[in-house]
């Protein structure tokens, strides 16, 4: 019996630490997470209600900075050419989100166990990031597009306009504004947005 609920154990978390099969779809995503523990549309609800950033826009979100990989991580930076050296930043888990401003995150919300490749912990952290933007910035909460040049740029970058000379920022903003409508569509016609 003990060797049946490890088992039961392990496959439960094996499901919890690997990105869904299926992330250009929303309802699939949300249909491949749905158990009792790891409830991703739960999670996303709640926060969307927290923080009056769409259901979309958050999960538009993940999927432009780690297409739902928990432990996503920038890719190292080679030393002579060849050698692997530091990486390019300290971007972590689904959200992406850089040390000092996880930390914040946590020192803010109060939220101090909070961990990057837990689902619940990110998408609650994009939906705050995202209310800076609009409380810092004005941005619309449901403007995806300038939401992502924020987000990436940081909001005292967005403010400055970094974004405008950076093909990067630019083009994420446009991966997460396009899935962003796509996931609007997805959501409407599976009955996750009312």
């Amino acid at each position: 019996m003990m060797r049946i609920l490890c088992l039961v154990a392990l496959l439960i978390l094996a499901g919890c630490a690997s990105a869904p099969k299926q992330v250009n779809n929303a309802c699939a995503i949300f249909d491949q997470r749905d158990g009792w523990i790891n409830n991703w549309h739960s999670a996303a609800q709640k926060t969307s209600r927290e923080f009056g950033v769409p259901i979309p826009v958050l999960m538009a979100t993940i999927y432009t900075e780690s297409s739902f990989r928990p432990y996503a991580r920038p890719p190292r930076t080679k030393l002579l050419g060849f050698i692997p050296w530091k990486r390019q930043s300290t971007a972590y888990g689904f959200s992406q989100a850089l040390n000092g401003t996880w930390d914040r995150y946590r020192r803010e919300t109060g939220r101090s166990g909070a961990s990057r490749s837990n689902f619940d912990d990110a998408i609650h952290f994009i939906g705050w990031y995202h209310f800076q933007s609009y409380r810092t910035n004005g941005i619309a909460r449901n403007d995806a597009y300038s939401l992502y040049l924020a987000y990436h740029s940081g909001h005292s970058g967005y403010s400055r306009g970094v974004w405008r000379n950076s093909s990067v920022a630019k083009n994420g903003a446009k991966r997460t504004a396009d899935m962003a409508k796509r996931y609007d569509v997805q959501l409407r016609g599976c009955g996750r947005l009312r």
